[in-house]
């Protein structure tokens, strides 16, 4: 890595100080005293300012993380540097359990009058007909589906 890419921390006394705190109580989690670490170490005005592979080392983390920590500390701040937000990409369920009754028993009814077997497409359009879902895609029906023990082709469904 250039030395023009690195990010310099500057930290405030007060920054200081609270960074200071979180490392030398164990009431923390691991990751947070590793970012207050990693910004105490990386601190352009500190007693120690490190580089990013000396502070890897250290703290037995990658220069990755260090940078990371670096960037974020620059672009929003020490709070949202040591308190991570949640993921916002979590998936959550599409159908919940009482859904996935109605989708089995329809994927296990006979398909379709001039259809030889259930679509995902057609499971899914069915649904929506059904009003047990407002929309769904067929990429959630075969998922759904994939995780049930069940087998519609074979003599033992259990």
């Amino acid at each position: 890595m250039a030395l023009k890419d690195k990010v310099v921390v500057r930290l405030t006394a007060a920054q200081r100080q609270a960074l200071r705190r979180i490392v030398r109580t164990g009431r923390h989690p691991a990751a947070l005293r590793r970012r207050a670490h990693v910004l105490l170490k990386s601190d352009a005005h500190g007693p120690d300012a490190w580089t990013d592979d000396h502070i890897a080392e250290a703290l037995d983390t990658t220069r990755m993380t260090v940078r990371r920590v670096r960037q974020q500390f620059a672009a929003e701040g020490l709070d949202a540097t040591l308190h991570r937000k949640r993921s916002t990409g979590r998936q959550y369920r599409k159908l919940d359990g009482k859904q996935e009754a109605q989708l089995i028993a329809v994927a296990c009814s006979p398909p379709p009058e001039g259809r030889g077997h259930w679509t995902m497409v057609l499971l899914a359009d069915k649904l929506v007909q059904m009003q047990v879902v407002e929309s769904i895609d067929p990429t959630t029906v075969w998922r759904t589906l994939k995780k049930t023990r069940s087998s519609r082709g074979s003599n033992n469904s259990g």
